[in-house]
């Protein structure tokens, strides 16, 4: 059989690997279904991000970047976002050793200000303890909003003098805990049958594929990962301008 074709304006590879957004989604519905808390399906669904993080790597992704936490959600119930918060903060003080040793730099993106003193010190700790790793990005939006850090840095573009998209990108990435530009977004997954970008890297994902799942999230796993992997390699991507064929090896 011979190799599938994707399409793509040129053959040129960055080696950075893809940058995989994932908007988190269905928690809660997971939960209630089961006749149980929506909290249960918070703690299950960090058990589907220890799967997707360890499946990524592996499958040709650079960067991987999950919506954990949106600037709306704070409208949530006090409950149910001081638990999320907890996972939060449990998460990184477990994974942060392993990530190191495993080469994933973690970096959390989004504001800080509204965040506990206890979690941005853990956040700090976490990023810090990962800063050498190069294997893998995995970035953590945490209190974000796309339409917010875009307008953030609309407003010091008076300070810019000829200003490229690379620039603004820049910009957005301000302030400097969120770790300097990541690429643009190659493949954004959406679970939970929703079918919106809520508010996620909308700068970033100009020229995403989407992937929408009707699977909730604690239930998606490392294969479901693959599964979007290939229908991505199996897309058109043009980018505007008139593409050419170039065979890629199917993934595994």
């Amino acid at each position: 059989m011979s190799a599938p074709l994707r399409l793509a304006p040129d053959a040129d590879a960055s080696g950075a690997g893809l940058h995989v957004a994932i908007i988190m989604d269905g928690n809660g519905r997971w939960a209630v279904s089961r006749g149980r808390p929506r909290t249960a399906g918070h703690v299950a669904g960090v058990e589907a991000v220890r799967r997707v993080v360890e499946a990524a790597a592996d499958l040709g992704i650079g960067t991987l970047t999950l919506f954990a936490f949106s600037s709306d959600n704070w409208r949530r119930p006090d409950v149910e976002v001081r638990a999320l918060m907890r996972l939060f903060r449990s998460y990184l003080t477990a994974e942060a050793g392993k990530c190191a040793e495993n080469g994933i730099r973690i970096s959390v993106i989004g504001r800080r200000d509204r965040l506990s003193p206890g979690l941005v010190r853990v956040i700090d700790e976490a990023e810090a303890a990962t800063a050498e790793a190069d294997r893998f990005l995995l970035r953590i939006a945490v209190d974000y909003s796309a339409r917010d850090a875009i307008l953030r840095a609309a407003g010091r573009l008076r300070h810019q003098g000829d200003l490229s998209r690379e620039a603004f990108a820049r910009l957005l990435a301000d302030p400097p805990h969120d770790g300097g530009p990541a690429p643009d977004v190659d493949l954004l997954i959406r679970t939970g049958g929703e079918k919106r970008l809520s508010d996620f890297l909308l700068w970033e994902c100009a020229y995403a594929e989407l992937a929408f799942t009707d699977r909730m999230w604690p239930d998606f796993a490392g294969a479901d990962l693959a599964d979007a992997v290939r229908d991505f390699y199996r897309r058109e991507r043009r980018f505007g301008a008139v593409t050419k064929l170039v065979p890629v090896a199917e993934l595994a």
